[in-house]
């Protein structure tokens, strides 16, 4: 096997999610401007923001690769030089295209950028994958239907410079390579140019011609069932198998979560994927993190044969809530937070950072910046103050477990 350096890609869909992704150890982020990106309704990046995460990324040797992976029709495709000029202005690392044209133009307009062939191209096999190469292609994003033994298959038989990355986590969808017209049908809104409405969660049912108004379950629930909904995959706990496959990249799904989201399952990845390299075992702690996110039940996607369908709901499973963010904490745990949402004195809380293990404790004393004692701390985004059990860095978080937060 080649030596080579396994890089963990983090969903950032805006300033926010992108800070904590690099403060808990993303090798590389990957986000979209206000235009030509999967997920026209995550926060994204205006130009000027774009150009201030590139420069945050790079002072903290992390890099930026920016989609660019719609499938523009006739007006959107006469915008795209300009944009691509200035990802070459801004040094973004790596452009994520999807469409043959785009490719072509980045190749132009963009020329030190380098150029990855987004899942939607829907590479499935090596002849595929070889081609993008042999057309200037620096790597190929996986269809996600792929086996762990067709990766490996097409790792060999393709060109060694050629890099290979993967999703490992996260939403998957029930379309092939997430090339769905099911959105567009329905809603008018185009899943190949970013505005999926997500109707394969939607709860479905059968309504006889002659008989409006009058819903009859497809399976025998009163609740209906979830014909399209597909499960969330985690593939934390078979790392080593990925790197035995051959990845040179382990992508985090997630642009449009919520900033915990990015920091929580980046950190988990993070001590996932060094133990894998080390040859260590992954410890329980960073599972159990993965858990404390808003997820679908899990799966293992197609790495290991079928995922099968999740029909019983949509629902995310939500157990956790957080509380308030570290700004700033002396070496004996000393902190100045900022609220999310309320706290009360002597609730038990948990603590994670960047570099800090999980560590439940009690609020004790809190106060105001004026140094009044406070019982409960509530107004959102006021700054409080209170002693942790540790010392944290900034964008720790503190969480609360609480039902159907």
């Amino acid at each position: 096997m080649r030596e080579r350096k396994i890089e963990l890609l983090a969903p950032a869909g805006d300033p926010e999610r992108l800070f904590m992704a690099v403060a808990y150890g993303a090798d590389a982020v990957y986000l979209a401007g206000g235009q030509f990106g999967m997920r026209a309704f995550a926060g994204n990046f205006e130009e000027k923001e774009m150009a201030e995460a590139i420069a945050h990324c790079h002072r903290k040797k992390v890099a930026v690769h920016v989609t660019c992976n719609t499938m523009p029709r006739n007006k959107e495709a006469q915008r795209i030089p300009a944009f691509l000029e200035k990802l070459e202005a801004m040094g973004a690392d790596a452009v994520i295209t999807a469409d043959l044209g785009v490719f072509e133009m980045a190749k132009r307009y963009a020329p030190h950028v380098r150029r990855h062939m987004s899942t939607q191209a829907g590479v499935t096999n090596y002849a595929a994958a070889q081609s993008w190469y042999d057309l200037g292609a620096d790597r190929v994003i996986l269809a996600r239907e792929l086996s762990l033994e067709e990766i490996a298959e097409i790792r060999a038989r393709v060109s060694r410079e050629l890099e290979l990355e993967v999703f490992v986590h996260g939403s998957m969808c029930v379309s092939y390579s997430g090339r769905c017209v099911i959105s567009n049908y329905m809603t008018g809104r185009d899943a190949s140019r970013g505005a999926c409405a997500q109707p394969c969660r939607y709860s479905y049912a059968l309504v006889e011609e002659k008989r409006p108004g009058e819903y009859f379950p497809v399976v025998e629930d009163e609740k209906g069932t979830y014909l399209f909904n597909s499960k969330d995959m985690c593939m934390l706990e078979h790392l080593p198998d990925l790197l035995a496959a051959g990845v040179d990249s382990i992508k985090i799904e997630g642009r449009a979560k919520s900033a915990y989201y990015a920091a929580t399952v980046t950190n988990a990845y993070r001590h996932g994927l060094d133990a894998a390299l080390e040859g260590r075992p992954l410890e329980s702690i960073w599972r159990e993190e993965v858990d404390k996110t808003s997820h679908r039940p899990f799966s293992t996607g197609f790495f290991y044969g079928d995922p099968e369908q999740y029909i019983g709901n949509s629902r995310y499973v939500r157990d956790w809530q957080v509380v308030a963010l570290v700004e700033d904490c002396d070496q004996e745990g000393g902190a100045l937070l900022s609220l999310r949402n309320k706290i009360t004195r002597g609730e038990v809380l948990e603590l994670v950072g960047p570099g800090v293990d999980p560590v439940s404790f009690a609020v004790g004393e809190m106060e105001d910046q004026e140094g009044f004692p406070l019982m409960e701390a509530r107004v959102p985004q006021m700054k409080f103050r209170t002693r942790l059990p540790r010392h944290a860095p900034a964008l720790s978080i503190l969480r609360a477990r609480r039902e159907h937060s």
